[in-house]
């Protein structure tokens, strides 16, 4: 039987491609999201990917997720160094949740450093650029 997974795209992620391209690459928001697709298929996943700039709504998807889907793969943008209600949500559904990021958020500015969602994450991957999401997707197996 084929474990569900989810890969939740926080704020303007969705620009991926489009802005600072010297951190978050050239490569196109949705030609990623073919890959992760691609790639949890190849682990025997069936993968749904969903995107908002919204902060409820982000929370609404990962509340509706303990129904559908065993594993969580989350980049939650900027939301991760603020968002209590965030990390509160990934707390409260009971399946594993890693966190991602395209850049190495340590080498980057100081508020950057501090995620208030990694303590109720299984773990957290950051600096691999759209690898993030693949190594996350490798990880969950190990954790479901």
């Amino acid at each position: 039987m084929k474990k569900h997974v989810i890969v939740i795209h926080g704020p303007n992620i969705n620009l991926t491609g489009e802005r600072e391209a010297s951190v978050y690459g050239q490569e196109s928001f949705e030609s990623i999201n073919r890959e992760i697709l691609e790639y949890a298929a190849s682990l025997g996943y069936q993968c749904e990917t969903y995107q908002s700039n919204i902060e409820g709504e982000l929370i609404n998807k990962i509340h509706e997720a303990r129904h559908q889907f065993e594993g969580i793969v989350l980049n939650a943008g900027a939301y991760t160094h603020y968002s209590y209600a965030i990390r509160d949500a990934i707390a409260a559904v009971h399946i594993p949740c890693i966190e991602v990021h395209f850049s190495n958020v340590f080498s980057r500015e100081e508020f950057r450093s501090k995620s208030v969602i990694a303590p109720v994450c299984a773990g957290s991957i950051s600096g691999f650029g759209k690898h993030s999401y693949m190594l996350a997707l490798a990880g969950l197996q190990h954790l479901m």
